[in-house]
């Protein structure tokens, strides 16, 4: 496995493979401790339908609290994958709801085959719940799901979630709930962001939702992009750029209708910004989306690239592959 070593800059100690598996909260972010974990307890006390499996991962998807409070409703597969899909597919046959966690890799991989057959063709209804996806995790591309969207969005019957903070998981735990059929959620664990709160924002299963206006830019974004977003429209209006921010946390099905509205308002250059490769994510969806709908604005991507990724210091990486906040700002600079 290789180690990304950034050059030292005066001032700046060596980012090395201790940070591999940092948080992706900047330094003094308010932040939660796993919500998924605290928000699928609080489910749980009202729908004694829900069970929650992973196969050897409840440490490492924050469902370890939800084994601690209902320890009769917890499953524990080993390191089976396929297993715990089957399984998770035979107990929502018998009317239960299954939250499976694992790693996105290993759902969007290891058991792809598992999930289209047993899950997704039966139209059972399990919530599939996946760490480190995109390039949240400095270990190479075994680790790094860079592509779980665009196989999940592929497969028929599947509604796919890609939230941004503590805030928004917390809500969208029971909004799933809600959703008769399987859905594919990436998830953030363990110490993570708190953004959207200071929005006002409500998560709505299937909608986009305008976080901020704006007159120059318009990003269109997912997951942690939005909150890098966010945080590079601070940088831009010093330099005096008017960003608006819509952030899309279902890329499937897409909110046609908002997102057409937004990009069709003229004078603006779209960006789309995803935690994901340029191949079959939310980048491609939405220029698929435009095309087909005949509004044609000046269109830019920032999104990982079509390659296996390194390892190393999860800063490192998010600078090298244009998905930090500094790059996210200089690159639509450059656009500009």
């Amino acid at each position: 496995m290789k180690t990304v070593r950034s050059a030292p800059q005066p001032g700046k100690s060596r980012l090395t493979t201790s940070a591999m598996i940092a948080s992706i909260a900047a330094e003094g972010q308010k932040t939660k401790p796993a919500p998924f974990g605290h928000a699928l307890v609080e489910l749980a006390r009202s729908r004694p339908d829900v069970v929650g499996m992973t196969a050897d991962l409840g440490k490492y998807t924050d469902l370890h609290i939800f084994a601690k409070e209902f320890p009769d409703r917890y499953y524990q597969m080993g390191m089976a994958e396929q297993l715990l899909f089957g399984a998770a597919s035979g107990l929502a046959a018998e009317g239960f709801m299954p939250f499976a966690t694992t790693y996105a890799v290993f759902a969007s991989r290891r058991a792809y085959d598992f999930i289209h057959q047993t899950i997704a063709e039966e139209v059972r209804n399990v919530k599939i719940v996946c760490a480190l996806p995109g390039l949240t995790s400095g270990y190479g591309p075994s680790h790094q799901a860079a592509e779980d969207l665009a196989l999940f969005r592929a497969m028929p019957n599947m509604t796919v979630i890609d939230p941004c903070d503590a805030h928004e998981t917390e809500q969208l735990v029971p909004a799933i709930a809600t959703h008769q059929g399987p859905i594919y959620m990436r998830l953030l664990r363990g110490q993570v962001p708190v953004v959207l709160d200071e929005y006002d924002y409500k998560f709505e299963l299937g909608k986009a939702k305008l976080i901020r206006d704006g007159k120059d830019v318009l990003i269109i974004s997912s997951g942690i992009m939005t909150m890098r977003a966010l945080e590079a429209v601070q940088t831009l209006t010093n330099d005096r750029v008017d960003i608006a921010v819509l952030h899309v946390p279902t890329i499937k099905p897409l909110d046609a209708g908002t997102i057409l509205r937004e990009a069709s308002k003229p004078g603006r250059l779209v960006v789309v910004a995803e935690n994901h490769t340029t191949i079959g994510g939310l980048g491609e969806a939405i220029a698929a989306l435009l095309m087909r709908s005949g509004v044609h604005p000046p269109f830019r991507q920032i999104a990982l690239p079509d390659e296996f990724l390194d390892a190393g210091a999860l800063p490192t990486l998010h600078d090298r592959y244009g998905i930090s906040t500094a790059e996210v700002a200089r690159q639509i600079k450059l656009w500009l």
